[in-house]
């Protein structure tokens, strides 16, 4: 029997579900979320042999599902594949192809639903420079059978560092790796797009139809698309990011907020010798913030942190202007600068949004941005997708009315993304001290703040 797990080992009140009692391909899904940020490893499994594993197994699991807070660190699970086993199928539209779109598609349809997804763009998007994965999210890409194996950049530890190069936390990755069983990992999201679309039908995915209203009666969604065309299911997922259709079109303009900061951004060549390594280094000063992870093949994930409100012209020389704010400080943050180039970069201002206790209706419920937008200071928008992916899979494999399902899903998942949330709005990555008052405080003021910040995280870690 699946349970959740608390810090101190003993059960949680409540226990997930019963599985049942066919062969176990048992994956642990332990979420992870350590200090600072929240990348992994598996056999790819194609959709056929998906199918083929589903087929094998002749049971059929029934029980509730908990909607007890999991604990902020780790979610002990021992998944059994068999509770994805299904008597009646579902027939279910998703809406958005991103990260969170393509895996909910192979979860369902590896449950045995019928599946279709729709997508604006025409055709994947391949832009966003680099995604860490933690183990979380690792885990449950290891279930859906996404290898990242020989992909990306591992790495083992996350150092913080002042901008003059002094050490103020490290964090041991490889511990965390050690104990849930999947490292930490940052790789492009072109990669990651393509390995969830790996094996999925041809036909599954409708590029270039974009959502623009749906709506719903008793036991159908329907879903109107811009070029006239519509679709209709047993229930629909909006997995369509930020600017969300599907949830407009539940909770009209839900106020978006400004999270006063953007990223510069690339994922590029870079030969330093933290490339080589497996350190991802966490930098924090008075001018912003920079972060450095590397990613497998000569390339470095990094990022410059700067204050940011909407309407702000842009730079005309942005890495100019990068090279000015932070070409001072300690290495090896001028030698990334030098090898830059204004090719490399993209900038995105951050938003969030405050996370709804229930974020469906009816047949139609919401997934990863479009359900708790969050700025990236943990890096775990992709990670806590996810777990969305994953725990609304096994809601809906309990069977029984799909409102009711849709709902428990997003119960389940509100203390947990909530929290998770709150902590990346408040993240010492989003700290920015003006040059007046970074002169009155005290380093070891700062260093305080961030030592509580990561206190705060870890305080439910094994020791």
């Amino acid at each position: 029997m699946s349970r959740v797990v608390d810090a101190d080992g003993s059960p949680s009140s409540s226990e997930i579900a019963p599985t049942g009692s066919g062969p176990r391909i048992s994956s642990r899904i332990r979420a992870a979320t350590s200090t600072w940020c929240t990348p992994s490893r598996s056999p790819t499994a194609s959709m056929c042999s998906m199918t083929a594993m589903r087929n094998s197994r002749k049971t059929s699991s029934s029980g509730c599902l908990s909607a007890t807070r999991p604990n902020l660190l780790h979610i002990n699970v021992s998944l059994n594949r068999s509770i994805f086993d299904v008597e009646v199928t579902v027939d279910v539209l998703v809406i958005g192809a991103g990260v969170g779109g393509l895996a909910v598609a192979r979860s369902l349809l590896a449950a045995g639903h019928q599946v279709r997804v729709y997508e604006q763009a025409p055709a994947m998007r391949t832009g966003g420079a680099g995604l860490t994965i933690f183990s979380n999210g690792a885990a449950v890409l290891d279930d859906l059978g996404i290898s990242l194996d020989g992909v990306g950049g591992r790495f083992d530890r996350i150092d913080a560092l002042t901008a003059d190069g002094r050490l103020r936390l490290r964090s041991d990755m490889a511990h965390a790796a050690a104990r849930y069983g999947f490292p930490s990992r940052s790789i492009s999201r072109r990669l990651l797009l393509e390995r969830l679309s790996d094996g999925l039908p041809g036909d599954l995915i409708r590029y270039g139809t974009g959502c623009r209203a749906v709506n719903q009666d008793g036991d159908r969604v329907t879903a109107a698309f811009d070029d006239g065309s519509t679709a209709t299911g047993d229930l629909l997922i909006g997995a369509d990011g930020h600017h969300s259709v599907v949830r407009r079109a539940l909770w009209g303009d839900v106020p978006i907020r400004t999270a006063t900061f953007g990223t510069w951004q690339a994922l590029s060549p870079v030969d330093i010798e933290l490339t080589r390594t497996h350190v991802h280094l966490m930098i924090t000063g008075r001018e912003g913030a920079c972060g450095l992870i590397p990613a497998g093949d000569g390339l470095l994930q990094w990022w410059f942190d700067v204050r940011w409100s909407p309407g702000e012209p842009r730079p005309a020389a942005p890495l100019a202007m990068l090279r000015r704010r932070f070409g001072h400080w300690a290495s090896p943050v001028p030698e990334v600068l030098a090898q830059a180039s204004e090719d490399d970069l993209d900038f995105f201002g951050h938003h969030w949004q405050k996370v709804r206790r229930v974020w469906g209706k009816g047949r139609i419920t919401l997934l990863g941005d479009a359900a708790h937008l969050m700025p990236p200071t943990l890096g775990q928008g992709a990670n806590q997708t996810f777990e969305d992916v994953w725990v609304l899979g096994r809601s809906l494999a309990q069977g029984g009315d799909v409102a009711e399902r849709l709902r428990a899903y997003e119960r389940a998942r509100y203390p947990h993304v909530s929290l998770v949330s709150r902590l990346a709005r408040r993240s010492p990555a989003n700290w920015r001290i003006p040059p007046l008052v970074g002169r009155l405080l005290s380093e070891t003021s700062q260093s305080a703040m961030l030592a509580r910040f990561s206190n705060r995280l870890t305080a439910l870690a094994p020791a």
